[in-house]
């Protein structure tokens, strides 16, 4: 039997795999160099905002842009209730089966770049909110969706739109960004660069990654003419393709991109890139870099801590590049409630063959599993599945609720799924983003009259 939210949202469904498809389409990758007046964020990011504020103007609703860092769509009086998604996403390799940008549907499944992070869940939000908004269910509260444009680099967006426009917190909030049933704790967040020259004549240059919260699929390096390199290569085992460019060669190293939250799901190319180049040219820096940061869980820098509450520490080295002797490499490391990182960002500055500078840094998150909010949001959920053993957690991620007051992590991945989350072929099935949709819509109004002023 359906539940009351299922059967509002049902007639909504179609045209809501249409508009996902549409907002799949613009490339809304980070380009903040190229930013400008009302683009902060640049050109894919602007039109991704743009689209999903024009559709809810359409639709009747308020919108504010926020000067481009945000778009803010709004509805009724009263206590706030809101939810935050991001369209911005992180780049893409070459190495995708489906064009990243295509919107293409296989087998009941949407591939593209935003669809799981975060397009998918932020349209299906959209619609919640809109099925709502038409069945006259928003009474005695009000509902923002706010949509950001900068979650994969920082959330300055989010900075933006709550220090420098004052806008107000939530009485409670979600941002579908995360896992179901809900997430009620995320770890702690840094981001380190270790940077400096290294005397390596026969290397030209390194590039390698795509972001700072993705494991490096793909690691290039082009050398002087060097045939004895493929010994060294077939002793490693590693995935490597080798090409003569004239008195050059270029090596590629293929690895397997995974989230930075879960490095150890991935295969990183640069570390063994490092570990090729280091132990073939005897370069001191490159092997203890290659022989610290194998271990994705920090115990090869003796920097490994686990908590019954919030798990293990992570190290996920991002970005990676080398260029005229200089080689910088940056860190995505993330860890649980126990561990001081100004203890950690010293100990590191004493170990590593380069310079270490702390670059981000966002504390962890937590709130109380008994708390309403908790446990409205995982009653709606319970009652939207029927799934009763998947348990609230926490994790590695970091999302816009460490940004927002009375917001937490609540879906869209399903248990059991896998949606390759800043990896190649990313995807949403269909089944789960439209079921999402009746979840978020009896979410926001089950938080709304939790705090609905009374009649």
């Amino acid at each position: 039997m359906k539940t009351p939210y299922q059967r509002l949202t049902k007639p909504y469904l179609e045209k809501a795999i249409q508009l996902l498809q549409a907002w799949i389409q613009i490339p809304s990758v980070d380009d903040s160099v190229r930013a400008s007046k009302g683009k902060p964020y640049g050109e894919g990011v602007y039109q991704a905002l743009q689209y999903i504020g024009k559709l809810a103007e359409s639709d009747g609703f308020e919108v504010d842009y926020c000067d481009g860092h945000v778009t803010e769509i709004s509805y009724g009086t009263g206590p706030l209730i809101a939810v935050y998604a991001h369209a911005d996403v992180v780049p893409v390799s070459d190495q995708w089966k489906h064009p990243p940008f295509g919107a293409v549907i296989e087998k009941a499944r949407m591939y593209g770049r935003g669809t799981s992070d975060d397009k998918g869940p932020g349209m299906a939000s959209y619609v919640a909110f809109k099925a709502l908004r038409d069945g006259g269910f928003i009474q005695g509260y009000s509902v923002k969706l706010v949509i950001g444009g900068n979650e994969e680099k920082g959330s300055n967006c989010l900075k933006y739109y709550f220090h420098t426009l004052k806008k107000p917190y939530p009485k409670a909030g979600f941002t579908p960004d995360g896992n179901f049933p809900l997430i009620y704790g995320e770890k702690g967040i840094t981001n380190y660069e270790l940077s400096g020259l290294v005397k390596l004549p026969q290397l030209q240059s390194i590039e390698a990654g795509t972001a700072h919260n993705a494991v490096i699929d793909l690691a290039t390096a082009v050398l002087d003419n060097d045939q004895t390199i493929t010994k060294t290569l077939k002793k490693k085992r590693y995935r490597y393709s080798l090409k003569q460019e004239g008195n050059m060669m270029k090596l590629s190293i293929h690895g397997k991109a995974a989230h930075g939250s879960t490095p150890e799901i991935g295969i990183n190319a640069g570390i063994q890139l490092l570990d090729v180049l280091g132990d073939h040219y005897q370069c001191v820096p490159f092997q203890t870099l290659a022989k610290q940061y194998s271990d994705v869980y920090g115990k090869k820098l003796a920097l490994y801590v686990k908590t019954k509450l919030m798990g293990v520490t992570t190290f996920n080295v991002g970005l990676m590049s080398y260029h005229e002797g200089q080689f910088s490499m940056t860190v995505n490391y993330r860890y649980p409630e126990t561990v001081k990182i100004k203890e950690v960002i010293s100990t590191l500055k004493k170990i590593s063959p380069l310079k270490v500078k702390q670059s981000y840094d966002s504390p962890l998150l937590f709130i109380d599993p008994k708390s309403p909010m908790v446990k409205t949001l995982v009653k709606v959920y319970q009652q939207e599945t029927g799934d009763k053993q998947t348990k609230p957690m926490t994790i590695g991620g970091g999302t816009y609720a460490k940004e927002a007051k009375n917001t937490l992590a609540f879906g869209s991945k399903f248990p059991g799924r896998h949606d390759f989350i800043h990896e190649n072929d990313e995807k949403i099935d269909l089944i789960d983003y439209t079921r999402s949709i009746s979840i978020y819509a009896s979410a926001i109004d089950q938080l709304g009259r939790l705090h609905a002023v009374k009649k």
